[in-house]
Formats: structure tokens, C-alpha cells, sequence
């Protein structure tokens, strides 16, 4: 997947299971200030991209995300680590 499809499908994820207004959506949008994305939404946005890429991000590694960028390059650095 290219990071723009990755971004495509993040923004498609926020705006149908968390009602967040897709002009809202950058790759700098902070997901727990902007879009007050909770850990339990967290949780579901994971099993989402695990759903729709095949590339299961763990718990963990979704703590250091913060914005929509560092969650795009989180699932490039799994489709990445697939590809080796």
C-alpha cells in the first residue's frame, strides 16, 4: 500500500466509525485532542486497519501514535516489514 492509500483508509475509518468530518482530517490531526479518539477507540480503529490491510498494529506500538501521520507511518513500517 502507498502512504496516500494508507491515508485514504485511515480518513475513511475516522469518518465511518467515529462520525469525524473528513475536512477535519489532516496528517497532523492530533487523534486524541482534535478528534478525541479514546483508547477504546483505539482498539476498534487498530482491528479496522486490520480488517481492511491485513497489518495488525499492536496496542503497543499504537501508544506512541499521536497524529494521523505517525499512524500512517506505523502501518508503512508493517506493509514494509511484510514485503522483506
Amino acid at each position: 500500500m502507498t502512504e496516500q492509500e494508507i491515508q485514504t483508509l485511515l480518513t475513511d475509518a475516522l469518518v465511518s466509525l467515529f462520525e469525524v468530518d473528513k475536512n477535519q482530517i489532516t496528517l497532523d490531526t492530533h487523534l486524541y485532542e482534535d478528534l478525541e479518539i479514546d483508547s477504546i477507540d483505539a482498539i476498534d480503529l487498530i482491528d479496522y486497519i486490520k480488517r481492511q490491510t491485513g497489518y495488525k498494529l499492536q496496542a503497543e506500538d499504537f501508544r506512541h501514535v499521536r497524529t494521523v501521520r505517525d499512524v500512517v507511518q506505523a502501518v508503512m513500517k508493517l506493509s514494509q516489514n511484510v514485503q522483506v
